[in-house]
């Protein structure tokens, strides 16, 4: 077996190398799946006509599928390996859907999308290498995101978008989800299988809810 990488994060592995040494936080996993399957519900309730225009409302909820596909690999083996098949798709479906929500929520012109995106992009890559690792946990990596999350929210209760309890509710959510990943070790002692296992069941309910504030514009919208 290759050598483990950050087998120690985790209260429930514990240094134990075995393949169900994280069972909670590997069964949890199927709350991304859940979530893409109501997601894709949505989807074909609202978008029955499959067309280029919303084809990035489709990629994102494969994105989210393959979310719990690769973290639930991450955790059953946490080698170099699958730490990779668990970062990359949640890396995509973050930058992914900010693109989608400037151009879609937001309506703004490719030229602002493009910019702001690149804005997103070097906040998290100077964040990254200026903060150590471990820093939160390792949920120092996700501050750029929960930071515009909150931002984008502020922004749809300033112009009263409809479908704005849907992102503020995501922000409430994603706030106790990162916060579970944070004390995680912290707790160890009092919760021997920790609490990493709830930052996957409540990203599941976030990345559903701002899925279905995509779909829901989109229909709105007339983009099908």
């Amino acid at each position: 077996m290759n050598t483990f990488t950050y087998l120690d994060e985790y209260c429930e592995r514990a240094g134990d190398p075995a393949l169900w040494a994280e069972p909670l936080n590997a069964i949890s996993n199927l709350a991304f799946l859940f979530a893409a399957v109501l997601a894709a519900r949505d989807y074909w309730r609202m978008e029955r006509h499959l067309c280029v225009r919303t084809l990035d409302i489709v990629l994102l909820i494969v994105i989210l599928a393959a979310i719990g596909v690769g973290s639930g690999l991450w955790h059953l083996y946490a080698t170099k390996e699958t730490m990779l098949a668990d970062v990359i798709p949640i890396t995509l479906f973050i930058n992914l859907y900010l693109l989608s929500f400037l151009r879609r929520i937001m309506r703004l012109a490719w030229e602002w999308v493009a910019g702001l995106w690149l804005c997103f992009f070097m906040v998290t890559y100077l964040a990254q290498s200026a903060l150590p690792a471990d820093l939160l946990n390792g949920s120092v990596m996700y501050g750029p995101a929960f930071l515009t999350l909150v931002l984008l929210g502020g922004w749809a209760r300033r112009v009263r978008l409809p479908e704005r309890a849907l992102l503020g509710s995501a922000v409430a959510v994603f706030t106790l989800s990162i916060t579970f990943r944070t004390i995680d070790k912290a707790v160890c002692d009092t919760v021997p299988y920790g609490t990493h296992f709830l930052w996957h069941l409540l990203n599941a309910v976030v990345l559903y809810l701002l899925l279905r504030l995509l779909i829901i514009r989109a229909h709105v919208n007339g983009e099908h």
